[in-house]
Order: C-alpha cells, then sequence, then structure tokens
C-alpha cells in the first residue's frame, strides 16, 4: 500500500480525472492529492474521485507551495517550462512522469534526470496517448523477422474533448513546429513543406488527410524494431464511428510492412480504437505508468532510470486493462 499520495498536477483537467479515476477504480485505498493552481477546480475533482485531497499548486514557489507535505509520486499533465515539477519529484526522490514536452522540448528534463540519474525514475510520457501505439506495434512486430516500415495514422475526431492544456500543446506540435522527425532509409530526417503532408485510410477506408507529427513513439518504434522506415501522421476530422451515426471515437491506424521469420514478404494493418475518445486512454496509460513505477501494480516499484511508458509496462497487462476501459483492437484489411 503506498502511504503517501500521488500528486496529480493539473489533475482537475480531463486527463487528469480519466487517470484518477482508473487508479480509484483500480486501487481503492491509494490516497491521490489534486493538484492546480485553481484550488476550487481541484476539490471539486478530489470530492468526485474520492479518498483524495486539493492542494493549490505553484510551479514558481519552493517546494512548489506544498511546503514539507509527503508525496509518494508526481505527473504532470500540461507542459511546466520551468521543470519545477520535476526538480520536486527529484528533491522528494519520488518517480515523476510528464505527458506533454515534444521531441524538440525534452532537453531540460534529460539533462536534470542526468545530472541525478540515481534518485528516482523519470518517464517522458509524449507517445500518443501514452502507450495506445507503442505496446501494440511491438506486439505485432513479433510476427516479422525484420520490420521494414512503420507507419502510424492517428485520428483525432474534431468533436473530442481535449481541454484546453490539451489544445495548446497540439497547436503547438502540429502548427508551431516547422519540422517534423522521421526516419527514412535508415536516416533520422526533419519533414517540412509538402513532405509534412500525408494521407491514411481511417478504419472504415475512408481517406483521410492528415499532417506529420513527431511523438516520442517515432524514435522509440524506430530504435526498439531497428525498422529503417518510421513515421507518425495526424488527422483531425470525422472519425468512422461518426460516419455510421454513432458517437465520435478516436483511432490509432498501424501499418507494418517487412518479412516474416522466414523471409517472405509480410504487412500488416490494426487499429486501436476507443469509443470515447482520446483522453480515457492517455488517462489509463499515466494510470498505468503511475502504478508500475510505484508497485502498486503487485511487483517492486520501478527503479531509477530514464524511460518511455513502452519501456515500463507489462503488453498482457495493457491489452486486458485496454479492453476494461472500453477499448478495441482491430484486424484490419492490408
Amino acid at each position: 500500500m503506498l502511504q503517501d499520495p500521488i500528486l496529480l498536477i493539473g489533475g482537475s483537467g480531463i486527463v487528469g480525472r480519466w487517470t484518477a479515476r482508473f487508479l480509484r477504480t483500480a486501487h481503492p485505498d491509494v490516497p491521490l492529492l489534486i493538484g492546480g493552481r485553481d484550488l476550487a477546480k481541484a476539490e471539486e475533482a478530489a470530492s468526485e474521485i474520492g479518498n483524495a485531497q486539493a492542494a493549490r499548486i505553484d510551479l514558481a514557489a519552493a517546494n512548489l507551495g506544498l511546503g514539507e507535505r509527503p508525496v509518494g509520486a508526481v505527473a504532470i499533465f500540461f507542459t511546466d517550462i520551468t521543470v519545477a515539477a520535476l526538480r520536486f519529484a527529484q528533491a522528494r526522490g519520488v518517480p515523476y512522469i510528464s505527458i506533454s514536452p515534444a521531441i524538440h522540448e525534452v532537453g531540460p528534463e534529460v539533462a536534470a534526470y542526468m545530472h541525478k540519474p540515481d534518485v528516482a525514475p523519470v518517464v517522458l510520457g509524449t507517445e500518443w496517448l501514452v502507450g495506445a501505439t507503442t505496446l501494440p506495434t511491438l506486439e505485432f512486430a513479433k510476427a516479422f523477422g525484420r520490420v521494414e516500415a512503420i507507419r502510424i495514422g492517428a485520428l483525432l475526431d474534431e468533436q473530442d474533448e481535449g481541454g484546453p492544456a490539451s489544445f495548446a500543446d497540439l497547436e503547438r506540435q502540429t502548427q508551431a513546429v516547422p519540422a517534423v522527425l522521421a526516419r527514412r532509409d535508415g536516416a533520422w530526417f526533419w519533414r517540412t513543406g509538402d513532405d509534412a503532408k500525408a494521407e491514411f485510410r481511417a478504419t472504415d477506408g475512408t481517406a483521410m488527410e492528415a499532417s506529420a507529427l513527431s511523438p516520442h513513439d517515432v524514435v522509440g518504434l524506430a530504435t526498439a524494431t531497428d525498422a529503417p522506415n518510421v513515421e507518425f501522421n495526424l488527422a483531425i476530422g470525422v472519425s468512422s464511428s461518426r460516419r455510421r451515426d454513432e458517437p465520435m471515437s478516436t483511432e490509432l491506424i498501424i501499418e507494418l510492412a517487412g518479412e516474416d521469420q522466414v523471409g517472405q514478404p509480410i504487412r500488416t494493418r490494426h487499429a486501436v480504437v476507443h469509443p470515447q475518445g482520446q483522453m480515457p486512454l492517455t488517462g489509463l496509460g499515466v494510470a498505468l505508468v503511475l502504478e508500475r513505477l510505484t508497485g502498486l501494480d503487485g511487483k517492486p516499484a520501478a527503479p531509477a532510470g530514464l524511460y518511455f511508458p513502452y519501456r515500463l509496462l507489462d503488453p498482457t497487462v495493457y491489452f486486458a486493462r485496454l479492453e476494461q476501459a472500453g477499448g478495441e483492437i482491430l484486424k484490419l484489411e492490408v
């Protein structure tokens, strides 16, 4: 049983509440501390979740304004340009996960870890929906003897509820960044201009116009599989479920190409779908990472280190919890 509360900075937001709900469902007695700039909102969220307290967080204050209040882990759901939350976690020697900084923004977090590598685990959590792409992709890759190409297409329904912090992150990563990282023929390069435009087919076969994006999935999957070609594309529009006159959903299209175990050409195409959109999947991923970091999953707590989420999570556990949460994995026609 974790004695000190898990601090969720931005926990009154949409993803934070989903994370808290998943933690509360799986671990009714784990203490939670909902932190935010607006104490009233944090108190409302804490009351809704149960067995939770609220605290006002000031990233510019010493100890985030918490004084000597103990915490067992820290998760932050928006971009902290001061890295104050990470420095706070390191000072307390507790695990930390962030889910917002993009590839071109991770330098401060990596530097903070390098200066104190033995203090506590640090998770760079900006995989698309925190493991919903990487874990299935790595599972599908097991059918290959050699992976030649990985192409990810994320379909975000225009009606998907994201919240201010989520939309700010997405706008920053899709509009403010002039180039997007990908791997082609074994070399890393930055997609710009027309090369950053793409198209993929949704689960119902509809062609979706997309733009390049480079969440940590790109570097993680390329390194894990040694695939010489890896790219990630994002489309915002009407999801397949809405085209069937059903409520909106979110879709992840995962396409792999290469050779099977005996050297024959093979291609696969799958989709990860959730009928309530992107936020439940993101919250689930963060909750599972926090469980692994703190040992709430019944295993020894994760040792100090620098991690991506997929390096911590057990695929079998993830897929079971994904199904419990209403998510689904579909095998699609190539």
